[in-house]
């Protein structure tokens, strides 16, 4: 089978593979579609140090039931559409005792600290599968990353009297803003690329701010009668935005973080006391957030034509790699085609 590895630093390659089989307690899965994420950028650059070498990347997926194993339930059938809970999870550490599975010490993710879905075919333990009923497996493949952006609104707790600000209007990001509007809160989404805040306008975004091109603070103030928004979701990663976070969210906010900055950051502590922030990680994704995700897509059928920059071939996967990472402002997502 056709499979996409990460060979060296900017390097990827087809490569056949041996067709996987089934474990008794395993689903074997048509891979159809695959998702780039920032991941997997990271790794094509040679800059993810979670990455294991020569890796197969790939953990936002839409695939097909084809076969399975006698332990599997009969919940799960061939014929399904799914996609895949990419997450590892030990059940002995302590965020696992605390049913955060999400955030296990040990956590091993598909595509990083072991192979992903980029292939034809891979087979993976049943409770990792999520069927997605009738919605296609391209729509499918963009599920995990949105509840990434759903999980951390949880984490903010969000309700509707609040003021979330959104930093950074990736596909995260997008799923950040969708779970704050369907909470009922008032969404300020920033960014520095007016095409994806025209998206996350168009999906429903009170307001936008291009960091470019506008005065932050002062576009902030005007929009919370001075107060700043109680709570801040950073979904970048850079020093700047995670300075941002901490100076612009209102006093006793929320700040909550999801981006890995790989440069350290500098902050005035004095914020954290005098405002008495709130300051938390959010990671990965539970089921339930998953299955939040899903039933947005299937209730509002959002404008799937402005989530995906592209739709590429295995041969041309590297090429798309080579244009994101050459211009990462002007990709949105891009799918790598399997069926």
């Amino acid at each position: 089978m056709k499979a996409i590895q990460i060979t060296e630093p900017r390097v990827m390659k087809v490569v056949e593979m041996d067709r996987p089989i089934c474990g008794t307690s395993e689903v074997l899965l048509k891979i159809e579609y695959v998702g780039f994420c920032g991941s997997d950028l990271n790794t094509y650059r040679g800059l993810n140090t979670m990455a294991k070498p020569h890796v197969i990347p790939g953990h936002e997926i839409g695939a097909e039931i084809i076969g399975m194993g006698p332990d599997v339930p009969p919940t799960l059938r061939k014929g399904m559409k799914v996609t895949v809970n990419p997450y590892t999870n030990c059940g002995v550490c302590s965020a696992c005792r605390s049913r955060r599975y999400n955030a296990c010490e040990h956590n091993e993710t598909l595509g990083v600290q072991r192979d992903g879905a980029m292939r034809e075919y891979i087979a993976l333990p049943w409770q990792k599968i999520i069927p997605v009923g009738d919605l296609s497996t391209d729509h499918a493949a963009l599920i995990e990353p949105m509840s990434v952006g759903f999980h951390a609104v949880s984490r903010a707790q969000a309700v509707d009297t609040d003021v979330v600000m959104i930093i950074g209007c990736g596909m995260v990001g997008v799923g950040a803003v969708i779970r704050s509007l369907l909470r009922g809160a008032k969404v300020i989404a920033c960014d520095v690329d007016d095409h994806k805040l025209e998206i996350v306008k168009r999906l429903g975004a009170d307001f936008t701010i291009n960091a470019k091109k506008e005065n932050v603070h002062e576009r902030l103030m005007e929009l919370t009668d001075s107060m700043g928004p109680n709570i801040v979701i950073e979904a970048v990663g850079s020093p700047q935005t995670y300075q941002m976070a901490v100076n612009e969210v209102a006093f006793c906010g929320r700040v909550i973080c999801i981006g890995y900055s790989k440069q350290d950051v500098e902050f005035t502590t004095k914020y954290f006391v005098q405002k008495e922030l709130d300051i938390r990680g959010s990671r990965n994704a539970l089921p339930e957030d998953f299955d939040g995700v899903i039933r947005y897509l299937k209730k509002y059928n959002p404008p799937y034509e402005v989530l995906t920059s592209g739709i590429v071939s295995p041969e041309d996967a590297e090429e798309a790699m080579k244009q994101w990472d050459a211009d990462p402002a002007k990709v949105f997502r891009i799918l790598v085609k399997f069926a």
